[in-house]
């Protein structure tokens, strides 16, 4: 299948260049274009694509013009059969111009699926009648063609590829996607719609062209949108300090965190939240307009252009949590047991809780592990015991 990059400049190569498929005249294609012949100025040309047939009218009929030649004076059985012959330019301009529609960021998309920028029409349309896939996100999402150009589309978890149709859930209306993405797998909730969490053992198997748009902005809430936008150079970007002056009640408190001391806090927080391994969005925003973060912003399609929710409400609580005092903490431990907290650390942060077996007594964060450590080192006099508002030790 070709490979495309969402980012890749507008290819020069014409419609008609490549391999030469077979695609049928449809009626619709061609009535399309003869609306639109009609419409043109006697001084006007109709392009069918970079380097395409290029069609014209006059008193004497209609001219196209190739670059086998200029056929003139012709009627509407003459102007059928020249199409005919250019069918293939003739079904990517209908596609492109009238299917697709007259929403930018929807246009935008449908082309960056099967290449549009990148291939030629004869390579794509040849391609199209295998099936081409793109992944966003952690959809696959493969756009074929029929033999009269006309495409279809079909959605479903990127890990699930080569499952059969039969073992998969189906569903055709995208509205169905909100139901399908609320909860992962194991049944948790998703409060963050970008997180690498999304459910399997779905597949919407035949889309058209708006339902398809409707389905990944369903599953992907304002992604297209906001990588359309970043594309025509328009991306709004909410840096991290804007973003929490606006803050009021109860989530205001974050401003107190900015007081003049560097951002070190707001790398924390990007590694925390915005790690490829917690969004697939690709952060956009910084401290301020002038001040980078020192933390990777991701490879995601899609842009993130504003801290989320999310980022806000985790914020909101470690701001409370950075305004305590710091104290020193003695306790006693082993090479191997320090050791152990660590990757206790990092199996809470990595999410990898649920992979450590019980029977695996050799990894740190084994549950078996971590109940001895704790009988041996955190019994009654435990210096982490949580204490309440008091200071004093729970009981």
């Amino acid at each position: 299948m070709p490979d495309a990059s969402p980012d890749a400049d507008d290819a020069t190569s014409g419609p008609d260049s490549g391999p030469s498929p077979e695609v049928d005249l449809s009626d619709d294609a061609f009535d399309a274009l003869l609306s639109a012949a009609d419409a043109l100025a006697p001084d006007d040309e109709l392009e069918l694509g970079p380097s395409g047939p290029r069609l014209s009218a006059d008193d004497d009929g209609f001219a196209v013009e190739t670059d086998g030649g200029r056929h003139e004076g012709l009627d509407e059985d003459g102007l059928r059969e020249v199409a005919s012959e250019h069918a293939t330019a003739v079904a990517d301009w209908y596609f492109l111009d009238s299917v697709a529609g007259d929403h930018p960021p929807r246009r935008a998309f449908l082309r960056w699926l099967e290449g549009t920028d990148e291939t030629p029409a004869g390579e794509r349309y040849a391609a199209l009648a295998d099936g081409v896939v793109r992944e966003w996100g952690q959809l696959a999402i493969t756009v074929a063609r029929d033999d009269r150009g006309e495409r279809r589309y079909e959605v479903r978890h990127v890990d699930e590829g080569e499952v059969s149709l039969d073992d998969l859930e189906r569903y055709d209306d995208p509205l169905d996607a909100r139901r399908l993405v609320k909860f992962d797998d194991d049944g948790g909730y998703r409060p963050l719609k970008t997180a690498p969490t999304l459910p399997t053992g779905w597949v919407f198997p035949d889309l058209g062209p708006r339902e398809v748009y409707e389905t990944v902005e369903t599953i992907y809430p304002a992604t297209i949108e906001n990588w359309h936008r970043e594309r025509e150079g328009d991306l709004d970007v909410s840096h991290w300090r804007e973003t929490m002056e606006r803050q009021t009640g109860i989530y205001g408190v974050i401003q107190t965190w900015d007081r003049g001391e560097g951002h070190e806090h707001v790398n924390w927080v990007a590694e925390a939240c915005c790690a490829d391994s917690q969004c697939l969005k690709r952060r956009e925003w910084e401290y301020d307009d002038e001040t980078d973060l020192d933390v990777d912003g991701g490879d995601g399609v899609f842009p993130c252009r504003e801290p989320c929710s999310v980022v806000v409400s985790a914020a909101r609580q470690w701001t409370k949590l950075e305004g305590e005092q710091s104290q020193t903490y003695e306790i006693e431990l082993t090479p191997s047991e320090a050791e152990q907290i660590g990757a206790i650390v990092d199996a809470v942060a990595e999410g990898r809780t649920d992979e450590i077996r019980e029977a695996d007594v050799y990894e740190g964060a084994n549950r078996y592990r971590a109940r001895f450590l704790r009988a041996k080192r955190f019994g009654d006099d435990d210096p982490f015991r949580p204490v309440d508002s008091d200071g004093d030790a729970d009981e």
